[in-house]
């Protein structure tokens, strides 16, 4: 089986009905497996529960197994009457408000396994180059698992709600930055890392949600055993957990009323993860991740700016107040009021312009900041009376 090929999923299918491992696995054994394997953590090493051995695939290729492996699971325990496949189209498919218009290509396809194929492989890759490797693994592909999560209540409750997708996932990266936040002592890294998911949270909610909001947001067993553990790994970032970070870790477990051993067992899966996988994990093979994800990016952000520059021209001159703020923040900072209209308005912009929907994914906020300081660089030269060209 190659996930890189046309017709992989039949060719899994015919696996799994001569496999009856996952018949065999509970709901609880199977995250643990997922989490083992690395799906949770968005560093996918293995296939989940060694369904067949993975031979020379890409961790991509391994991640878009896992993620099949882990919506057929939730359809075969909670709703095997209607056809999975289908059942996974139109999931996506009722979701496609929320991740706005990244699929919209692929939904007026008839429902088939090519056409699942074509989804799975943009919900996963998204973009060759949409953001580091280290953030795509980091932020993109650990999310993964709300697809699952949102899946499992689809399947529950027949139906979907963007509010249920948003509370998640911003419950998630509340958590997520407090953990950062919590580190005893902060290096120049931690420090970039933490603005760099403020920026991701400004954008993604018109306000915050606090803590205590994020905490009665998460529901389930398995929404609180995965934002336990995405917990355990944001305090992993730097290869070690601190006194403070386990204070935090600790008290998370008795907010999220868990036993103090889930907590424990939370942490020594990512201690024994990532001590395990260290030399295969480039979160932790980068020195000065901040500094590659700019530096992967901005060729990305340049290129995609400069090949829609017409259309985004046309767009932006249609809105005074935008185009004044960007010229703005060519010769001053923008304050947090305005880098949020900045933020909303450029937003609504890249919803029309399908090239540029990759920034409206899970991350792709963290590249906003790169687009504002290219956008003045490449439209035309009356946008920017200040600019000196480079020799």
């Amino acid at each position: 089986m190659n996930p890189s090929a046309s017709g992989w999923i039949n060719k899994l299918l015919k696996i799994l009905e001569t496999n009856n491992t996952l018949e065999q696995t509970t709901t609880h054994a199977f995250y643990l497996a997922l989490r083992e394997s690395g799906f949770i953590y968005g560093n996918n090493i293995d296939i989940v529960k060694k369904i067949f051995v993975k031979k020379d695939f890409t961790n991509e290729e391994i991640c878009k197994t896992n993620l099949f492996l882990s919506l057929y699971f939730s359809h075969k325990k909670l709703d095997d009457s209607e056809n999975f496949i289908d059942s996974i189209i139109e999931f996506y498919t009722k979701i496609e408000e929320y991740k706005s218009s990244y699929f919209k290509e692929l939904l007026g396809e008839k429902k088939s396994a090519g056409l699942l194929e074509k989804i799975i492989h943009k919900r996963v890759l998204i973009d060759d180059n949409l953001i580091s490797k280290s953030f795509n693994y980091f932020i993109t592909n650990a999310l993964l698992y709300i697809d699952v999560l949102a899946y499992k209540h689809y399947l529950k409750t027949k139906t979907i709600t963007v509010n249920y997708i948003k509370n998640l996932e911003s419950s998630l990266e509340t958590i997520v930055l407090s953990a950062l936040n919590a580190k005893q002592t902060k290096s120049e890294y931690d420090t970039s890392l933490i603005k760099l998911f403020e920026q991701s949270l400004r954008f993604q909610k018109k306000y915050n949600i606090t803590y205590n909001e994020a905490i009665t947001f998460i529901q389930s067993e398995l929404e609180t055993q995965y934002i336990l553990d995405m917990a355990c790994m944001a305090t992993w970032t730097d290869a070690s957990i601190d006194k403070k970070e386990y204070e935090f870790l600790n008290q998370l477990g008795i907010d999220l009323k868990l036993e103090q051993q889930k907590v424990n067992e939370a942490i020594t899966a990512i201690t024994l993860f990532y001590n395990t996988y260290k030399e295969q994990i480039i979160l932790l093979g980068s020195k000065n991740i901040v500094k590659t994800f700019y530096d992967n990016s901005s060729k990305m952000v340049s290129k995609l700016i400069s090949r829609n520059s017409k259309r985004l021209y046309k767009e932006l001159g249609e809105s005074k107040e935008l185009m004044l703020l960007i010229s703005q923040s060519t010769i001053r900072d923008l304050n947090d009021e305005e880098q949020k209209k900045v933020q909303g308005q450029l937003l609504d912009i890249f919803k029309s312009i399908p090239s540029l929907a990759i920034f409206l994914l899970p991350g792709g906020a963290l590249l906003l900041p790169l687009v504002i300081k290219f956008i003045p660089k490449l439209l035309p030269s009356a946008f920017d009376d200040n600019r000196i060209e480079d020799d």
